[in-house]
């Protein structure tokens, strides 16, 4: 795939038709807030559908808000219905850790049946549930992207460390979601482009207690990390569907 170097004078989709309805899930993360206010500005893009846990706030009429909690399918099909059409959806939820300390396993030992079923209600069923409901509404002959955050540490073969179970597991179910629904996708919408991305280390709070390792250059604001991600989704053709994409453009594999 060829990766477009945008500035903040350019459309961020300008691959995409005219008059854009995007839709950015899990908008007041700290991804999601970004791109959120970096597609608030572009000129290309008609209707800016926002869904969260927490909607409300926002001044500006384009930006379309909806309450969703993608653990709660019902909250799904009630903003689903509110949408005619959709070219850019992005999954920005995630989880990593709780708020209350706990750390991910590095060891079977730290196995327990409540960290599963978190990493994979957030990780995986909740964008396969987003997929659910948004997918028929794609257009059938025009470009489209539905882009999901997925994780490096979701590579099966890339895998050198271990630890991380429950969420090396989710990310690793969500690629395989993400492919098989690009094979699906391709029978009906062959312009639809369906991939997994993984946007780096960003200062988040899901990833603020391992970032002692991390090179600063490597440490992306939301704001930076926004800007890659646009830049790759921008760059997609039919060619990548199924894949899954670091922030830099390279592909990661399964």
């Amino acid at each position: 795939m060829s990766r477009t170097r945008l500035t903040h004078a350019q459309s961020c989709i300008s691959s995409f038709p005219d008059n854009a309805s995007v839709l950015v899930v899990g908008a007041h993360g700290g991804i999601g807030r970004a791109l959120i206010d970096r597609l608030s500005v572009d000129p290309r893009i008609a209707h800016l559908h926002a869904w969260s846990r927490k909607p409300g706030g926002s001044s500006d009429d384009r930006i379309i808000e909806s309450f969703v909690d993608i653990t709660d399918e019902a909250t799904i099909v009630n903003a689903a219905a509110t949408l005619e059409r959709v070219d850019l959806v992005i999954v920005a939820t995630g989880f990593l850790h709780a708020d209350d300390g706990s750390k991910p396993e590095k060891s079977w030992k730290d196995f327990s049946s409540e960290k599963f079923t978190e990493n994979f209600l957030i990780n995986t069923i909740g964008p396969a549930l987003v997929a659910k409901h948004v997918l028929p509404i794609f257009p059938r002959k025009e470009r489209a992207v539905f882009a999901a955050l997925s994780a490096r540490v979701g590579s099966i073969s890339d895998n050198r460390l271990g630890g991380w179970y429950s969420y090396r597991g989710a990310k690793a179910a969500l690629n395989q979601i993400i492919k098989t629904l690009s094979i699906e996708l391709a029978r009906s919408r062959p312009q639809v482009v369906c991939v997994g991305l993984h946007p780096g280390t960003v200062d988040t709070g899901l990833s603020r207690p391992f970032q002692g390792n991390v090179a600063p250059e490597k440490l992306f604001t939301p704001t930076v990390a926004a800007d890659h991600l646009l830049g790759v989704i921008n760059g997609l053709t039919p060619a990548d569907t199924g894949g899954v994409f670091a922030w830099d453009g390279q592909r990661i594999p399964y």
